[in-house]
């Protein structure tokens, strides 16, 4: 733990100067994520002659551009790097320095949040100045552990894809398997669809599965859908799901290398 934290400067320094040094893949990522928007616009001609359920245009708006937020804040991509350097055997240089990988891994991706920050601000500024206060939660509470909701989500995700990714030591591709969790999180997360829009047995088997958490309990919060209580509860549940799935990917992680072989170049 001494080590880790000794070099966690350096690490996010690192970091941070890939993000900024593959400025431009980093930006075709960002531009990659915009579904909430073309869902935006299928959503808004739908709720043009009324109300959907309860949202109207201005609701799918702040719905949508606050989903946008979130998921530009909560990105990761570590199940494509395990995936490779498993492959390639390259790992085993990760594996001989004294801060563990998943931890220097994790360092790299928080390091990129500037960037991402830098994205999804004016997203989110533009969206309070063209739809007004009246669609953002105006309780300093839920403002308060909005951001805290949004990084618990971001590591829901970064566990998840590490879980996957140490499935690179048994199979040939992790990210085949990825694919299947993409869309169960298409689905369940409230990404495409508001998951109240969904048919009642969706929503119901939302609440036991981690789509929720890294999306529609962040955007649900921040855009008033939610009270104190419903927030509380909800956040204690995205906890409970973050120490699942750091159990799940330490014991991945335990069990590949020990089988792990390097090989390749």
């Amino acid at each position: 733990m001494r080590r880790t934290l000794r070099a966690a400067p350096t690490l996010l320094r690192v970091g941070f100067s890939e993000a900024v040094a593959y400025r431009v893949e980093f930006l075709v990522w960002l531009l990659s994520t915009n579904m909430p928007l073309v869902m935006l616009a299928l959503w808004s001609a739908v709720a043009r002659d009324g109300p959907v359920g309860r949202f109207t245009q201005a609701d799918f708006a702040a719905y949508y551009l606050a989903a946008l937020v979130v998921r530009l804040m909560t990105g990761a991509w570590v199940v494509w790097e395990l995936n490779f350097e498993i492959r390639q055997g390259t790992l085993a240089f990760r594996m001989l320095r004294p801060v563990h990988p998943l931890v220097a891994y994790a360092a790299e991706n928080v390091a990129a949040m500037p960037v991402r920050l830098a994205v999804s601000l004016p997203v989110a500024l533009l969206a309070l100045w063209i739809l007004g206060g009246k669609h953002v939660t105006h309780d300093p509470l839920l403002l308060a552990l909005f951001p805290v909701t949004v990084f618990s989500a971001w590591l829901i995700t970064y566990l998840a894809m590490a879980a996957v990714g140490c499935l690179a030591f048994w199979f040939e591709s992790a990210t085949s398997l990825f694919d299947v969790w993409l869309g169960l999180f298409g689905i369940f997360s409230g990404y495409l669809v508001p998951l109240e829009l969904y048919p009642r047995w969706v929503n119901d088997v939302s609440w036991f599965l981690p789509f929720r958490y890294m999306l529609a309990f962040p955007v649900e919060l921040v855009t008033g859908g939610l009270t104190r209580s419903q927030a509380l509860a909800q956040l204690g549940a995205q906890q409970a799901f973050v120490l699942l799935l750091l159990g799940v990917a330490a014991g991945m992680w335990r069990l590949g290398t020990r089988r792990f072989a390097a090989f390749g170049g």
